[in-house]
């Protein structure tokens, strides 16, 4: 990796030796802490474990740096403005008036909370992935025993199957019944159309974080930038 190298800890284990001079070791954030022992600092380089831990779980294997621990000490960083702020609360706003529906939604056809977007998952496997619990746990971004908690209680309720592989007994995949078939469908009929309705706010909400601040501090800006533009080309 740029700016960094790979070492070895004294106990063997694999590390990343990363050069960063303007580091100030008081300002490491509490929530997020090495995994294990043997981290040291010094005045021009951090020295990372196997692997680092945010709030318990594990979100860097061996030989990566977490993004959040590069990023926050990067010189020069843009600060976000009040309409930055503005622009991901109301992103997260409509996020969040999506998702209250889905909620609302699946209580009413009678699952639990996840059941859906299990279903859902092992329906719209993409093209060659095998719908198995360890490719939904990934795509669901969740633990494996909680993914096999999940696919049980389906199972239980007549939604889910599991079967072995044609080519390989060994193998179980996951399918749904006819049962699960249907309350699918229905639930994902009714979120399409909720989304569609959604869509205009969603988009735009979105469009404003990437884009960054109002329509009138974009315009002020890309005005900033071409007037230093035909400054140069004057010089």
């Amino acid at each position: 990796m740029e700016g960094g190298k790979e070492a070895r800890s004294p106990a063997g284990r694999r590390s990343l030796d990363l050069h960063l001079p303007h580091i100030d070791a008081s300002s490491r954030s509490p929530a997020l802490s090495p995994a294990g022992r043997g981290i040291s600092r010094g005045a021009s380089s951090v020295f990372f474990p196997v692997n680092w831990t945010l709030r318990g779980r594990v979100t860097a294997p061996a030989g990566e740096v977490p993004l959040c621990i590069v990023s926050r000490y990067t010189k020069n960083m843009k600060k976000l403005t009040l309409s930055d702020y503005q622009a991901l609360a109301e992103f997260r706003y409509q996020i969040r008036r999506f998702l209250h529906f889905s909620e609302r939604a699946v209580q009413a056809a009678g699952l639990e909370r996840g059941q859906y977007q299990v279903m859902l998952a092992i329906k719209g496997m993409p093209r060659g992935v095998r719908p198995r619990i360890r490719e939904l746990a990934n795509r669901m971004q969740i633990q494996h025993h909680s993914a096999v908690e999940l696919i049980n209680r389906l199972e239980s309720g007549g939604y889910v199957r599991r079967e072995r592989a044609e080519d390989d007994r060994r193998e179980v995949l996951l399918a749904l019944t006819p049962k699960g078939e249907h309350v699918l469908a229905e639930l994902a009929l009714h979120h399409r159309e909720e989304l569609r309705s959604a869509a205009p706010s969603l988009v735009a909400a979105l469009r404003r974080v990437m884009e960054g601040g109002t329509a009138k501090e974009r315009v002020r800006r890309h005005r900033t930038i071409h007037e230093g533009r035909q400054r140069t080309a004057q010089i």
